[in-house]
């Protein structure tokens, strides 16, 4: 069954998660895609790596674990099946990076040659995984989009030296653009810091995202950069700006919207206004739809580290929206085109 943004949960009330019986996800690595959805210093694992050859980190004074990454991702991916339940739901590709290596007790005093892979510990730092629900579906200027749901995990957001307190997590639904695996994030479909004791409490408040979230809204938005261009000129204003923003002093700062994209990024938006096959500028007229600049701009998002990567895949969205309504006059953005 497809169906083309129609979101229909079973129940509305907030439904328990299950303590007994964790949700076992058949997951080989993803090979349909020649994309990833982020790049940076990321590696594909499997949930099956993170479950059997990764240790989880413990709070240091009381020794208490962690919320693991493999029980994240279970736990959102549960709640995708409950709210979504009829749809076709895909299994998570995750990303990881910085990893952390250690010993176990027995091996402290080996040297590093004589070390066995049974002497060794890792777990990753920084994890991030996304997955689709195909049947939710829209196309925008000729692009395939389908509704996505994903998440973020970076033990360096938290104090593991102390007693165990809440735990932060960043959780988002939204649209994944097929043709170059872009991140499309809206406002009411992200959570930047979900504080949570346990995968009970994350549960509920994924849930209650999901009831917030409105596709049909987040879509329209996106539809409306298509019938809006930047000439050259425009086009140009806007990278500088953007490069003069990040030398502001900060009271200047305080007075324009954010601007969380780097240097570097600004810099990847620009080599692929005139390379991207896909999205870059028409040969013929010299300008460039609003849609194609926010696939620009989540384009070089790409290459964000994972704790960074939603917040600035937003920042990609509110930045698009506001220079489209410059165009038009509005002032809130007028700054970054004039």
């Amino acid at each position: 069954m497809e169906t083309a943004l129609r979101l229909h949960p079973v129940r509305q009330e907030i439904i328990p998660l299950p303590t007994q019986h964790p949700l076992t996800i058949t997951q080989p690595l993803r090979t349909d895609k020649t994309t990833p959805f982020i790049e940076a210093n990321t590696k594909e694992v499997s949930l099956r790596h993170l479950q059997s050859d990764c240790v989880v980190p413990v709070f240091s004074k009381d020794n208490e674990v962690t919320i693991s990454h493999p029980a994240f991702v279970e736990t959102v991916h549960e709640a995708a099946q409950q709210f979504f339940r009829g749809e076709a739901i895909d299994s998570p590709e995750i990303r990881v990076s910085h990893i952390i290596k250690g010993r176990i007790p027995e091996a402290i005093h080996k040297p590093v040659n004589q070390l066995l892979e049974t002497d060794k510990t890792i777990y990753y730092e920084r994890m991030m995984f996304c997955f689709e629900i195909p049947t939710i579906h829209e196309d925008i200027d000729g692009n395939p989009l389908k509704l996505t749901v994903g998440g973020v995990r970076a033990y360096n957001h938290e104090n593991l030296y102390n007693k165990k307190s809440a735990e932060k997590f960043k959780v988002f639904v939204g649209f994944q653009n097929m043709v170059c695996c872009n991140m499309c994030v809206s406002t009411d479909g992200y959570k930047s810091e979900i504080k949570v004791m346990n995968t009970q409490a994350l549960f509920q408040a994924v849930m209650e995202l999901f009831q917030l979230y409105n596709p049909e809204k987040h879509t329209r938005q996106m539809q409306t950069l298509v019938n809006s261009s930047m000439t050259e000129h425009q086009f140009a204003q806007l990278l500088g700006k953007s490069r003069l923003y990040q030398c502001l002093p900060q009271e200047d700062k305080k007075r324009l919207p954010q601007l969380l994209m780097t240097d570097t990024q600004i810099n990847l938006v620009a080599r692929a206004y005139y390379q991207d096959e896909a999205f870059g500028v028409d040969a013929q007229s010299r300008e460039i739809s609003m849609w194609k600049v926010y696939n620009l701009l989540t384009g070089a998002n790409k290459s964000s580290y994972i704790d960074n990567f939603l917040d600035r895949a937003l920042n990609a969205s509110q930045l698009a929206e506001g220079i489209n309504k410059a165009l038009y006059g509005e002032s809130e953005y007028r700054w970054f085109v004039e």
